[in-house]
């Protein structure tokens, strides 16, 4: 593939009608721990309903009507540790999409210019609908009429971005200064201000010129790549030469790392948007107001406010009883009871390795409480007992100091690496289904309630043949049972 460098003319006027979802899924979500970890962050988990937020914002464009048409393959940009459940999870929306791994995560103006790149590269000069995918939408006809409109003015050469009028001042947003009056309600930007204090935000919310910044951009693809170029060439030349050397099998872009690791860290809002209020703006910026019961769900209050609560503003999830509690939120993810009593503003998060208790009102501090598991090293912070492989998923259920049971299920068709470790043996006991074994020279099948022992530094492979789950019961006994002590002799999803 061969990827353009900039634009000639990104300000004339597109005769381009269609419009390319770009979902940026490189987040990591700290706020909303314990639920998000890590290797599982907020955007692959049912946080609002049964969908991951990541699945809910592929579905998002679905029944677009308008003068644009939309194209009914999103270009996804996530991490490479985030890669195979991604693509899981878009599996199952039944959508098919171009999925950017990023070798190390950048922020979301590399992720945003991976995406231009992509699309320049096929000879369009698409108009690009940045989204990011952690956020909730109440009106998803609101939201298409608000993309309507910005399409309009994306084709004219302008940056567009999605703002919300604030409720309240909010300090875990950025703020948008609405500018010149626009048809259709939209404005011009005047400049664009980072999370601010609480007094200035009240100051932002009484003047009733300010917006809150969506996160939702939309743009040409040319447009966007000339405005990089002009204000950061060194990411727009490293992101270019990152794609230009890297691989592409269709559906899955992997750039080059070591071109990557050049690649600068910063946000849309400080590489661009921050830049284009001024009369030596590479282009204009165009504010269109979104009314549709918008939250980045960027804490538990968020998630809180987000959904229905009963009479004494209480939110439940799962086995939740309330009494005598009010404007509470708790959810019970690991099976157990949780009961609240005369509780008043609090979250409870109870999941299998961790319990979260906050007051509504610090929902903004866990992500320093999160930094300080991280500074201990504790594994809560990275990953939960339950962990995602691209075969199917183990959990750890039990452990000791020489000693650790795991449940491990295989999806129908999985076959995890073929391996051997040096520090420890294994026992697997299958509970269902049928389990393929390698183990050294040998092959064989075991069926339910049948056994087999892996002696340390045996070569070996589970597999599973059969159309329903395979599960099976691990037990490891060793020195060292950590998961790096594992030497992969062959993988079929590419791992080293």
């Amino acid at each position: 593939m061969e990827y353009a460098a900039s634009s000639e003319d990104a300000i004339a006027i597109s005769s381009c009608r269609r419009i390319v979802p770009v979902i940026l899924a490189g987040g990591s979500g700290t706020r909303l721990w314990p639920m998000s970890r890590e290797q599982f962050p907020k955007q692959l988990i049912g946080v609002i309903g049964h969908d991951s937020l990541l699945q809910a914002t592929v579905a998002r464009m679905s029944g677009f009507k308008g003068d644009f048409d939309i194209d009914a393959q999103p270009i996804i940009v996530c991490g490479e540790e985030h890669r195979f459940t991604t693509e899981q999870q878009v599996r199952l929306c039944g959508v098919g999409a171009t999925i950017i791994v990023e070798p190390a995560r950048r922020d979301t103006a590399p992720a945003l210019t991976l995406a231009a790149l992509a699309i320049i590269a096929d000879d369009d000069d698409a108009i690009m609908v940045a989204m990011p995918s952690d956020h909730s939408i109440a009106d998803v006809h609101a939201l298409h009429d608000a993309i309507a409109i910005a399409a309009g003015y994306a084709q004219r050469g302008m940056i567009v971005t999605l703002g919300v009028a604030p409720t309240r001042p909010d300090t875990g947003f950025g703020y948008i200064r609405i500018g010149e009056a626009l048809d259709h309600g939209a404005h011009m930007i005047e400049r664009f201000v980072e999370k601010p204090a609480a007094e200035l935000a009240a100051q932002y919310v009484a003047a009733q010129r300010y917006w809150w910044n969506s996160g939702i951009f939309i743009v040409r693809a040319s447009v966007w790549l000339d405005a990089l170029r002009q204000l950061n060439g060194e990411m727009h030349a490293a992101c270019t030469a990152a794609l230009k050397e890297g691989k592409s099998d269709g559906h899955l872009i992997r750039p080059c790392p070591n071109q990557f690791a050049r690649v600068p860290s910063d946000s849309i809002d400080y590489t661009v948007m921050e830049h284009i209020g001024g009369a030596d703006a590479p282009c204009k910026g165009v504010v269109v107001q979104l009314a549709a019961g918008w939250s980045d769900l960027g804490s538990w209050d968020a998630v809180w406010e987000a959904m229905e609560k009963d009479t004494l503003g209480n939110v439940a999830s799962g086995r939740v009883v309330f009494e005598g509690a009010t404007s509470s939120y708790a959810r019970s993810e690991g099976g157990r009871l949780v009961a609240c009593v005369g509780t008043a503003n609090i979250v409870v998060i109870d999941t299998d390795d961790a319990v979260l208790v906050a007051d509504r009102s610090h929902a903004q501090d866990i992500k320093r409480l999160v930094a300080r598991i991280r500074e201990e090293h504790a594994p809560e912070a990275e990953t939960h007992r339950k962990v995602r492989r691209p075969w199917g998923y183990f959990d750890s259920i039990e452990h000791g100091a020489r000693y650790q049971v795991k449940r491990i299920v295989v999806e129908p068709g999985g076959r995890l690496s073929l391996q051997l470790h040096h520090h420890r043996a294994e026992h697997w006991v299958v509970v269902r289904g049928t389990a393929l074994v390698t183990r050294g020279d040998d092959q064989f099948l075991l069926s339910e309630n049948e056994s087999t022992f892996i002696p340390l530094g045996v070569r070996h492979r589970l597999e599973n043949p059969g159309k329903v789950q395979l599960e099976i019961i691990e037990v490891q006994s060793g020195a060292y049972l950590g998961e790096d002590d594992i030497v992969r002799l062959d993988d079929c999803y590419g791992r080293s």
